[in-house]
């Protein structure tokens, strides 16, 4: 068995979590101004899609996002490990194996959460993957699928998998159900059971654990550190981002900066991008949380949202966004 790498535990502490349709490069490159010590993930990418299709849209990435990971899905372990070695040479940090996602689509194509019921075929592509590249591999999974409840069945998935080098897990801590649910749904009705990750993580200290799921604020993401490595967020990373400023600042240290400036850091970023040809909507429909539960964040937010895919749109919408906001005091 060849061990994958381990990961710093201090790139570990804060994530934001692989979103489907928003976690793109634009999104992670303004993650990363907010949040300078969060690991960040890319969308789910089909192993295949790595392999046969246009690398370079489906792999994008900012020289500025580092530390990123790129999630995978797929349940071939040679296609897997293909796709793996591709990522790893294309620049990215981490390559995730997705055992978690619940869509028809995925259960279609025998991945995603459906692998939670296939912990050999898991462990034979996470061998595949690990000997394939030179940087960690690591699972994001579920607790179970369904109506298993049984402590034992993901414990016995979790120890299959580490029988394969992998010591990294992002445990997403609710079951998925597979019928009935959307993924949306999937998301929010099954209930959490975070005990279930610091289980894991008291009986297998050796292992990496990072908490995902319904980590709606800095207290409850803060707490989450006293049981395991890291927290990772999703929903309220994209929809509210100022918060992982705010978590990066009181983890990490540093000065907490305003909204607006953060934002106008952006700005050559976002130029450049304009330069080459994208459109501005592909961009701040990133940014439109940004003021949330703020003096005029409902104008910012209008601002961007009815101007951004008008021909010729740049930055000074932007700025006509931003004047809506600094006419009254914000929190911080």
């Amino acid at each position: 068995m060849i061990a994958s790498p381990a990961i710093p535990t201090e790139q570990l502490r804060l994530s934001v979590a692989p979103m489907m349709d928003w976690t793109d490069s634009h999104c992670r490159v303004f993650h990363r101004l907010l949040a300078p010590h969060a690991r960040l993930y890319s969308e789910m990418v089909h192993a295949n899609a790595v392999v046969l299709g246009d690398r370079a849209r489906l792999l994008a990435m900012d020289p500025g996002e580092h530390p990123v990971a790129l999630q995978l899905g797929g349940s071939e372990p040679a296609l897997l490990a293909q796709a793996a070695r591709i990522g790893a040479e294309w620049g990215y940090d981490e390559i995730n194996l997705n055992c978690g996602c619940p869509s028809d689509r995925v259960q279609a194509g025998r991945f995603g959460a459906c692998l939670m019921r296939e912990p050999q075929r898991v462990a034979d592509s996470v061998a595949a993957m690990i000997a394939a590249c030179s940087v960690p591999v690591t699972v994001k999974c579920r607790l179970g699928v369904d109506d298993d409840h049984e402590w034992q069945h993901f414990v016995g998935f979790i120890d299959t998998i580490v029988g394969a080098g992998c010591q990294t897990f992002v445990v997403h801590a609710r079951n998925a159900w597979l019928k009935g649910l959307s993924p949306k749904e999937n998301r929010e009705v099954p209930p959490l059971r975070y005990d279930w990750a610091y289980r894991l993580k008291r009986e297998r200290p050796q292992l990496q654990v990072i908490v995902n799921g319904g980590i709606a604020d800095a207290e409850e993401a803060s707490a989450h550190l006293a049981h395991v490595e890291g927290a990772m967020l999703g929903r309220a990373a994209y929809h509210t981002p100022y918060l992982l400023h705010a978590l990066d600042v009181r983890w990490f240290g540093g000065e907490l900066q305003s909204r607006a400036e953060l934002l106008r850091a952006y700005r050559p970023y976002v130029e450049v991008q304009l330069a080459r040809g994208v459109s501005l909507k592909h961009i701040t429909r990133h940014l439109l949380g940004l003021f949330a539960g703020q003096p005029g964040g409902r104008a910012f937010r209008q601002v961007l949202s009815e101007g951004a895919h008008k021909p010729g749109a740049d930055w000074t919408l932007v700025e006509h966004a931003l004047v809506l906001t600094e006419r009254e005091p914000h929190s911080p």
